[in-house]
């Protein structure tokens, strides 16, 4: 055994004997890999890079997901696809960071009574979706979701997604002040099969216009929910974005 072995030995068990030295070096250990992980994140404007095709929901659609989240919906659904083959061929294409960029909070988790809802817009029609939420089993024999029937009773109130989209945007959300102005017409307009829709559409690309609820006498809990649930996915072009972006 060399000298400089013998050593490095005494050094090690003196390092281990002695408590306080043992906390200090860990202390700094610790201290030195965090400087290095975190920060570099403030000289960074986003760790989520963005694709193309992404934009922050309509009212109408922001209105859904506020009632998707009241009635707990996501208790039972995720809207995560995790990048396992199982998974994705049961779900469809792995989520992005940026699909999520805009969601205050997020609806990730892999939790699942239910399937993942990540990719479910555009899936089935306003039909399925209305029947789903009236009766669950009625569609889905095996399901133990419980109905929602009385959304298609209760009218959507305009009045206050100005104030709504305001917070948003405050937060990082890129509502223009043109969007947060005409927030309540684009609340009652998505729904509107009379509405002219062009004005929506241009502030938000790819929106989709039309009566959701079977009822286009009025607009309610019904047509939010269900735009909401026709979007979820259909926003980003994939190629494009995994051309760029890591699963998350």
């Amino acid at each position: 055994m060399t000298s400089d072995t013998k050593t490095g030995m005494f050094s090690h068990k003196k390092l281990e004997r002695n408590v306080t030295l043992l906390g200090l070096c860990a202390l700094g250990a610790v201290a030195i890999g965090g400087i290095v992980e975190i920060a570099p994140l403030f000289w960074i404007d986003s760790t989520v890079e963005k694709v193309e095709g992404m934009r922050p929901y309509t009212p109408l659609e922001l209105t859904g997901r506020n009632i998707y989240m009241r009635e707990g919906c996501y208790v039972c659904h995720s809207q995560m696809i995790r990048p396992f083959r199982d998974e994705v061929e049961r779900y469809g294409a792995y989520s992005l960071a940026a699909e999520s960029m805009y969601d205050h909070p997020f609806q990730w988790g892999s939790k699942r009574t239910g399937p993942d809802l990540a990719r479910v817009g555009g899936r089935y029609s306003d039909e399925w979706h209305r029947a789903h939420l009236k009766d669950p089993r009625s569609v889905v024999p095996e399901s133990i979701m419980p109905p929602y029937a009385f959304l298609a009773g209760r009218s959507v109130k305009a009045g206050d997604m100005s104030a709504h989209l305001t917070a948003l945007s405050r937060v990082g959300v890129p509502y223009t002040d043109e969007a947060i102005k005409a927030a309540d017409a684009d609340l009652m307009g998505q729904a509107d099969p009379n509405a002219d829709g062009a004005a929506l559409k241009q502030r938000y690309p790819k929106a989709q216009v039309r009566d959701f609820d079977g009822n286009p006498a009025k607009v309610t809990e019904m047509d939010a929910i269900v735009a909401y649930l026709q979007m979820l996915g259909t926003l980003v072009d994939r190629q494009k974005a995994q051309a760029h972006e890591q699963p998350r």
